[in-house]
C-alpha cells in the first residue's frame, strides 16, 4: 500500500530505531545502545510493522532475524539518515560561519572601494558575519595583526612574508603624479619625478605605504622633495593639491569632480598625470597570521573570507582596478 503523510509522520522518527536493529540484530542491545527501556524498542518495531504493512524482524530466542521485506528496506533507512546527518553538519557549520566575527586592518585609501567590495562577496554568502574594522597607516595595520588584534590586514606595499605572517598580492595599482588643474604640468600626458624637483610636496605621514613608495621615487630621481604638508589621509592630500598648496604622489581615485581640466572660474580642481617611472605602481595585499602547532586554529569564518579574497578577490576587483587605473 501506498504510505500516506499520516503513516509518514509516524515511522519516520522510528528509523534511527530500525537502521540500530539492523546492525545489531539484538534488541537488548539495541535498547542499551539507544538509552531506551527494550519494551520501547519492541513496540517501535511493532508500530514500523504495522505502518509498512509487513513484518520487519522475526525473533530467534534472545535475537532477531530481519525480514526479507526489512533487509530490502534498510539501505533505504540508512541512506535517508546519511543525508540528514549530512545536512545537519552543513547547517551547524554554517551557523558557525555567520555568527562569527572577522576584524580587518586596512589602511584609508580601501576603505572607498577595495574592502567594500569584499565584504559585499562573502555576505551575500554569510549574510550575518559580522566584521570589525579599523583603518589607518601601513605600519599601524601590521602592527594590530601581528598583536591578534586583526584577523587579516589589507595593505600596501604587501607584508613581506614569515614564519609569523603570510601573505599574497591581490592586484597592482599604478600611481599619479597629481597636480592642480593650473599647474604647468596639468595638460602633460605623462611625466618624470624630477619635473616636480622645485614644486612643494604634499606627502602622507611616516609609516604609511605611500610614505614608503614615494620615498623610494625620490630616491630613483635622486633628491628629497621639499615638504610642504604632512597629512594622514589621501582625501585631505588632494585637498591641499586642489588649494594650489602642492603636488602629490598617489593611487588613481577621489571625486569625479576632481578630475576636471577646466573648471569654473575659482573652482577648486587636480588633475591626475602619469607618471614615467617602473617604481610608479603599488602592490597591495593581504596579509594573516601563521598559525603554528598547538595554538588555537583559524577560525573557520576568517578562513572561509581569507580564500574568497585570495581566491576571487582579483577577479571582483579587476573593474574597479582598471576603471580607477584610466586618465581622465
Amino acid at each position: 500500500m501506498d504510505i500516506d503523510h499520516q503513516q509518514m509522520v509516524q515511522l519516520l522518527p522510528l528509523l534511527p530505531m530500525l537502521a540500530e536493529l539492523g546492525r545489531t540484530q539484538h534488541i537488548t542491545e539495541t535498547a542499551e545502545l539507544l538509552g531506551v527501556p527494550q519494551s520501547t524498542v519492541s513496540r517501535a518495531l511493532a508500530r514500523a510493522s504495522a505502518v509498512v504493512g509487513t513484518d520487519l524482524l522475526i525473533r530467534e530466542g534472545r535475537g532477531v532475524r530481519l525480514t526479507p521485506a526489512a533487509k530490502a528496506l534498510l539501505p533505504y533507512i540508512e541512506a535517508a539518515l546519511t543525508e540528514f546527518r549530512t545536512g545537519l553538519d552543513v547547517v551547524r557549520h554554517e551557523s558557525q560561519v555567520v555568527r562569527g566575527r572577522i576584524a580587518v586592518a586596512f589602511q584609508h585609501t580601501f576603505g572607498e572601494a577595495t574592502l567594500p567590495l569584499l565584504i559585499s562577496a562573502f555576505r551575500s554568502r554569510h549574510p550575518q558575519t559580522e566584521f570589525d574594522l579599523s583603518q589607518g597607516a601601513r605600519d599601524a595595520c601590521l602592527a594590530r595583526l601581528a598583536s591578534g588584534e586583526a584577523d587579516l590586514s589589507l595593505t600596501a606595499p604587501v607584508a613581506a612574508a614569515s614564519r609569523s605572517i603570510g601573505s599574497a598580492t591581490l592586484y597592482h595599482e599604478p600611481l599619479r603624479l597629481v597636480v592642480h588643474h593650473e599647474h604647468r604640468l596639468a595638460r602633460r600626458h605623462s611625466a618624470n619625478v624630477a619635473d616636480i624637483r622645485r614644486d612643494p610636496f604634499v606627502a602622507l605621514g611616516p609609516g604609511y605605504g605611500m610614505r614608503s613608495l614615494t620615498d623610494a621615487l625620490f630616491r630613483e630621481a635622486g633628491f628629497r622633495p621639499r615638504v610642504a604638508f604632512e597629512s594622514q589621509d589621501s582625501h585631505t592630500v588632494r585637498g591641499l593639491v586642489s588649494a594650489g598648496l602642492g603636488v602629490s604622489i598617489l593611487p588613481p581615485g577621489g571625486s569625479a569632480s576632481g578630475r576636471r581640466l577646466t573648471p569654473n572660474s575659482g573652482d577648486l580642481g587636480w588633475v591626475e598625470v602619469p607618471l614615467e617611472s617602473g617604481l610608479a605602481y603599488r602592490e597591495i595585499g593581504l596579509a594573516w597570521r601563521q598559525r603554528r602547532p598547538g595554538q588555537d586554529p583559524e577560525p573557520e569564518q576568517v578562513r572561509l573570507f581569507r580564500e574568497l579574497v585570495l581566491g576571487e578577490g582579483p577577479g571582483l576587483l579587476a573593474g574597479l582596478v582598471s576603471s580607477r587605473s584610466q586618465v581622465r
